[in-house]
């Protein structure tokens, strides 16, 4: 699967992208990640990405313009603006915005189907709404809350979704099993060692004799009971 991220702050992805998980997926070529700075599609000698609003009001506005060269560049689009054939087979483009459609393990598990995922970031006030209605598939938002902009939804939607990518996580069951991936259950609580951790002579937190009682099918009921619903 590929990841075409558009910014206009592209060094901020070389840290998480470059690490862990991400990192594996990206050297065994089970993922590509490839981040478009937005102030290379510009026209003028500012490399201007934004303007004031029509109508008046605070903040600044992405403009259309180099996100449809963006596009157009990527072969996403046509000088026309419609989808270009192979992208109209297996590929969709999201605007990261606080108003899109909300995204969970649901939409990460339809996302897997597909082989290209284009995010575009937005910033300051807002993107001009042409992009919403011409240029993407969707509108996505990771949650009911304000960012500074759409680098961290789409950062968590990279990450989510190529952790159900066949490969990337060692064990199958992994993802088979994590919170929201059942029945829209969260996970059992869980433990490691040491069995007991010693605050002080009187304060210990102990983990759970039945974990550590080898009795695989007492330990299942645990876990089910401990499952807690979403």
């Amino acid at each position: 699967m590929q990841f075409d991220i558009i910014t206009i702050f592209p060094e901020i992805f070389n840290s998480y992208f470059n690490e862990s998980i991400l990192s594996r997926a990206q050297k065994k070529n089970l993922i590509k990640i490839k981040i478009h700075d937005l102030r290379k599609y510009t026209i003028d000698k500012h490399k201007t990405v934004d303007d004031t609003p029509y109508g008046g009001g605070a903040g600044m506005i992405l403009k259309v313009e180099p996100i449809y060269r963006t596009l157009l560049d990527l072969k996403i689009i046509k000088k026309d603006g419609v989808k270009t054939k192979k992208a109209l087979k297996d590929t969709k483009v999201f605007l990261m915005s606080a108003k899109g459609r909300r995204f969970n393990q649901n939409l990460a598990n339809k996302f897997v189907s597909l082989k290209r995922i284009v995010l575009i970031c937005g910033r300051y006030e807002g993107v001009d709404e042409r992009v919403s209605n011409y240029l993407v598939d969707d509108e996505i938002s990771i949650g009911e809350y304000v960012l500074t902009g759409g680098e961290l939804p789409a950062m968590v939607v990279v990450d989510s979704v190529t952790r159900l990518i066949g490969g990337v996580l060692g064990n199958k069951k992994s993802a088979e099993n994590e919170s929201f991936s059942r029945n829209k259950y969260l996970e059992h609580p869980h433990y490691t060692k040491p069995e007991i951790f010693c605050l002080n002579k009187k304060t210990r937190w102990r983990a759970p004799k039945v974990l550590l009682s080898g009795n695989h099918n007492e330990i299942k009921k645990w876990r089910k009971k401990h499952d807690n619903q979403h």
